[in-house]
């Protein structure tokens, strides 16, 4: 679910933090400015593992006085691998599917195609339900995907969107229209198996 990736940078340390240690300088830049953030096939950056090589500090003419130095440096990223099977919690229910919650990490989806078979949505409850069939009795279940529980899900697909720069929509009354946010980094989720689904389901 975690993996290191090696990443090489220029890391600008303004004149205010030059009375730290150069590598603890480092780390609060590198932390500040990747932290969370999401790069196209490598995933969501975490936060800082190591620092492998610092390189000469520069300050250029006509700056802010800062110091640029090249950076070879680790950091933790999430990016599952498909067919791995997460823990996650339910965040909420929609004719989409199941939205899950890693707590850190909040778009996944679990599509309407990927839930238990006899899966049907409750309009009024605003929830999934999966009628259950016990294959010995023949005894039939309601068994609900409810807001808050934990779900074991299989990850089935990775997708990256890459921001591309777009001209600003103007609506028909000249009036710039603001831009639609996205998502970078999301996961489809299945749990159409035996074993997985709500973690209560299983005992």
């Amino acid at each position: 679910m975690f993996v290191l990736t090696e990443f090489k940078d220029v890391v600008k340390i303004p004149p205010s933090k030059f009375n730290l240690n150069i590598k603890d300088a480092i780390t609060d830049e590198l932390n500040r400015k990747l932290s969370n953030k999401v790069f196209i096939n490598v995933g969501l950056c975490i936060a800082l593992y190591d620092i492998l090589d610092i390189k000469d500090s520069y300050i250029f003419p006509g700056d802010d006085g800062a110091s640029h130095t090249v950076v070879i440096f680790r950091f933790v990223v999430f990016r599952p691998f498909v067919e791995e099977i997460i823990v996650g919690k339910i965040r909420n229910c929609s004719l989409e599917g199941v939205q899950v919650s890693l707590e850190y990490f909040d778009d996944i989806l679990i599509p309407p195609n990927k839930l238990q078979q006899k899966s049907r949505f409750d309009q009024m409850e605003q929830v999934w339900i999966w009628e259950y069939v016990d294959v010995e009795s023949g005894a039939k279940t309601d068994l609900f995907l409810d807001k808050d529980e934990l779900i074991r899900f299989r990850v089935v697909q990775e997708v990256f969107v890459e921001d591309v720069p777009t001209k600003p929509a103007i609506s028909a009354d000249g009036i710039e229209v603001p831009e639609t946010s996205f998502t970078p980094y999301s996961l489809i989720g299945g749990i159409d198996e035996p074993g997985l689904g709500v973690l209560s389901w299983w005992g």
